[in-house]
């Protein structure tokens, strides 16, 4: 029995430890361990699912066994055992000491009831919260940012500007900070897309003064944290941004968490006030990319662990590279695996899913592939130099590569012929429209053109799969 306690201290100790290496918001997404049991060579630790499992036993466990080493001077192996665990029943962060930080949030009406769950938020996702939500390479340092805003609301991060293309999981992961928070506080939370407010705001200038006044309560007094979805759709409501301008300084100046989203950088953004841009720009702003291979597959995995759907490690490893384009593609891939499984009552195989996505699989959109990978591979296949291709060189040689450049960039992504030029030494507009129209024209006198251009477009899904 003193072995087994002594055990017990040396992890409290190694947990205390890890917590001062890996810092607050990683400690709190990783380390959600239990101390179960132990013999002379072997620690038994509980985890909440057998998808948290693999993800530390990946991450973290030849980390955790050095530190135990370290303390004990003894080699501990570590098993891991799939135990969820309740609201009570918390351990490692209690014995790192994170009850005592919890304590700053939860306020004292919270704590008299923390048994009772609450029914989730109206205007939140009950599935978007952060243990839901797979770290990789790209995207930790967004999601580590809007762990420590939920942190700490209005203190750590306000405002906090998410951003990146198509179905990266901004919402995810804007929405998780809203759930987090109303779940460990009686903090007033307001969701709303950059629409439905515009609409909100377009109603209420037609109404009585007292439904005006109800407005700006809502919006200025009245929220403690503010959750606006695709601010990109404010250019060029003037109005609209005025209002915002407003209720950003009230909320702001009385230390609200303020949390937006957008699908490009702020300063990308032509058609916003200047002022409103410098709010936006003051707070903390993080991308989000594509994830990379390892991260779609332990994104596919989660999924069908939460269908309770058997896929096997081959398949999870082929739509992984097959769909590199976003979160959302890989979702709608394997729902159709699913549906199959579902409906036809047969096991997912490697042939079966070539058949179903075959579509998906030789599509050459790839919503947010990147302009960048789409030069590289253009410049490599041509033996030129990326300066080259995007500057102002007439020479044939270069030419033709950056026309065809431009063209597959047209097809590939859904950049407007204007951004497009932009990445290319800030060509106008009308030079991409005319490279594609060259393009189009060549294809028709020389049919294997089409074989090159094929070519590069399989080389540049496979360079952005391995990203």
């Amino acid at each position: 029995m003193a072995e087994w306690d002594d055990y017990k201290i040396f992890w409290r100790e190694t947990l205390s430890l890890i917590k001062r290496e890996k810092g607050e918001q990683e400690f709190a997404m990783w380390f959600n361990l239990e101390f179960l049991k132990a013999t002379e060579n072997q620690i038994t630790l509980g985890v909440p699912s057998s998808f948290y499992r693999d993800q530390v036993k990946q991450r973290y466990q030849d980390y955790i066994e050095a530190a135990i080493k370290n303390l004990t001077g003894k080699d501990i192996s570590l098993v891991f055992e799939v135990k969820p665990k309740t609201v009570e029943e918390n351990p490692a962060r209690e014995s790192a000491g994170d009850a005592q930080n919890a304590e700053k949030t939860v306020s004292p009406a919270v704590k008299a009831s923390v048994k009772e769950k609450k029914s989730g938020h109206s205007q939140l996702n009950k599935d978007y919260t952060f243990d839901k939500y797979v770290i990789g390479t790209k995207n930790s340092f967004a999601a580590n940012a809007t762990m420590a805003a939920a942190k700490n609301p209005g203190i750590s991060y306000s405002p906090l500007l998410i951003y990146g293309g198509v179905g990266l999981g901004k919402t995810h992961l804007m929405q998780a900070i809203g759930n987090y928070i109303y779940e460990n506080s009686d903090r007033k939370i307001i969701y709303t897309t950059a629409e439905n407010f515009m609409n909100e705001f377009v109603d209420m200038l037609s109404q009585n003064q007292e439904r005006k006044n109800a407005f700006k309560n809502k919006y200025r007094y009245n929220v403690d944290v503010l959750l606006i979805d695709d601010i990109h759709f404010f250019e060029k409501k003037d109005s609209t941004q005025e209002e915002l301008f407003h209720i950003f300084n009230e909320l702001h100046n009385a230390k609200k968490q303020i949390v937006f989203t957008c699908d490009r950088p702020v300063q990308e953004l032509k058609n916003l006030t200047e002022r409103l841009k410098s709010r936006f720009e003051q707070g903390l702003n993080v991308e989000l990319e594509i994830p990379d291979f390892e991260t779609r597959c332990a994104i596919l995995k989660n999924k069908a662990e939460s269908r309770k759907i058997s896929i096997p490690v081959e398949v999870i490893s082929l739509v992984s590279r097959q769909v590199s384009s976003n979160v959302r593609d890989l979702e709608s891939a394997l729902t159709k695996l699913i549906a199959y499984a579902e409906l036809v009552g047969k096991p997912i195989t490697v042939e079966i899913t070539q058949q179903l996505l075959k579509n998906e699989f030789a599509s050459p959109k790839q919503i947010n592939m990147s302009i960048d990978t789409i030069q590289r591979v253009v410049a490599d296949y041509f033996s030129l130099s990326l300066t080259d291709l995007k500057g102002k060189k007439r020479n044939q040689n270069i030419v033709f590569p950056r026309q065809l450049a431009m063209y597959i960039s047209q097809k590939m992504t859904e950049y407007s012929t204007t951004e497009i030029g932009q990445d290319f030494g800030g060509k106008d507009h009308t030079t991409v429209m005319h490279s594609c129209s060259k393009i189009e024209e060549r294809i028709k006198a020389d049919p294997t053109l089409d074989s090159t251009i094929q070519t590069l477009i399989r080389t540049i899904k496979e360079t952005s799969a391995k990203s």
